[in-house]
This record gives structure tokens, C-alpha cells and sequence, in this order.
């Protein structure tokens, strides 16, 4: 049996257990985790918050992460500016990046979601609207999602990966965890 631990990354927390090379001290996986032979399956950036999947299984891990399984992971996405339907649709369609063009994805507006204070907190323009937005990718690319809506011109303001195939993150807290054996 494979543990899987479900843990709800805060802002500004790496996803490793640790900080190498960095003259500052940044906050890392160990400071929440202390459980031994757990290992992140796939990462989530420092400035993004919610779902980050451990196990100790090296072949569960692989599967989770590696893009040829496609496994959707699903993002709350508040963006700057009001997303209209031609934004959405290129998003849909796959959009060009530096690195080629996205897999399509499914994207749809939503209400603010009900989720746990940022620390620190979105800045605020009162001149600029801002929005949310469901997004589901099926591939990994290294700040993917946040490039996707800049392509579109809806730069990412806060970020949350909400679930990972059938794993969500409903009900933990940040810099807490659920463990559950497969």
C-alpha cells in the first residue's frame, strides 16, 4: 500500500525539503512535514498555493507527475481584467508559448471561490477589475497556467491548484495535510 499525503501548500512555500543555494531563508516542505520517505510528486511554484501530492511510492509518483499520463489538474485562478468569451476560447483551443503550443484545456468563469485568506493579500487596483476563473490542464509545463493567461491578456493574480485527478484540496488547511493509503 502507498501512502499519498494531501497536502494544502501555503504562498511562498517551496516544494522540496530544502533550500539549497539560497542566501535568504525561504520557507520549504520541512517546516509543514515531518514525516520520512515522502516525496512530492510534481511541484507547485512558490507564489502558488493549494494541492501538492507526496507518496512514497516511486512509480505512484511518476505516474502522478509525468505529462504522458495527462492526469487534469484543476487551478482557481483569480486574473486581472474581466475574461470574455474570446479569451476563454483561445484558451480552450491551446495557446502559443515560447516552449510551443498548449494541450486544450477547459476553462470557465466562476464566483469568487470560498477560500482561506492569502497571506500577504492580492494587491487591489481600483481602476482594474479582477475575476476568477476555473482552468483544467492536462500537461506540466514549468509556470504554465500563469503564461497561458498572460498569453490571453489576463495576467494571474493568485493562484490555486484546487485538485489533481481524483485528489483535492476541500477541507485542508494551508500548511496541513491528509494522509490516505492506496
Amino acid at each position: 500500500m502507498a501512502r499519498i499525503l494531501l497536502f494544502n501548500k501555503p504562498f511562498g512555500v517551496l516544494s522540496q525539503f530544502t533550500d539549497r543555494g539560497s542566501p535568504t531563508v525561504r520557507s520549504t516542505l520541512s517546516d509543514f512535514i515531518a514525516i520520512k520517505g515522502v516525496y512530492p510528486a510534481g511541484r507547485l511554484d512558490r507564489d502558488s498555493e493549494g494541492l501538492l501530492l507526496l507518496c512514497d511510492d516511486g512509480r505512484l509518483q511518476a505516474r502522478i507527475a509525468d505529462p504522458r499520463f495527462k492526469l487534469p489538474k484543476t487551478y482557481l485562478v483569480q486574473v486581472e481584467g474581466a475574461p470574455q468569451e474570446p479569451e476563454l476560447e483561445r484558451l480552450r483551443k491551446g495557446v502559443l508559448l515560447k516552449d510551443g503550443m498548449t494541450l486544450p484545456c477547459d476553462v470557465a468563469r466562476i464566483d469568487p471561490p470560498d477560500l482561506w485568506p492569502r497571506n500577504p493579500p492580492i494587491r487591489e487596483r481600483k481602476s482594474i477589475p479582477d475575476s476568477w476563473i476555473k482552468l483544467t490542464i492536462r500537461e506540466g509545463r514549468n509556470r504554465q497556467v500563469r503564461r497561458m493567461t498572460a498569453a490571453v491578456g489576463l495576467p494571474t493574480l493568485r493562484l490555486v491548484r484546487w485538485s489533481i485527478g481524483d485528489w483535492a484540496v476541500a477541507g485542508i488547511a494551508p500548511g496541513q495535510f491528509e494522509m490516505i493509503s492506496t
